[in-house]
């Protein structure tokens, strides 16, 4: 005998458009970011905004800053 497929998860609940512009800004000001590796002057600048309002939105929308790039030293002790 077959066993019964298992059930699906309940999909989630759709976005109110604000919630989806939030989270389009949200992830479109992340990919931005390590594009510019964590640069916000050049992130801002690339987005056509003004540094000061990218920097609200990263505070209003709660984008977690990308790690700083690695060094990579010239040889030196």
């Amino acid at each position: 005998m077959r066993s019964m497929p298992e059930p699906l998860p309940a999909p989630e609940p759709p976005l109110s458009y604000h919630g989806a512009v939030s989270a389009f800004k949200r992830r479109l000001i992340e990919a931005t970011l390590r594009e510019a590796r964590g640069n916000r002057t050049h992130a801002a600048r690339a987005l056509g905004l003004q540094r000061t309002y990218l920097l609200r939105l990263i505070r209003e929308l709660g984008v977690a800053a990308p790690p700083p790039p690695v060094r990579q030293r010239n040889g030196t002790p």
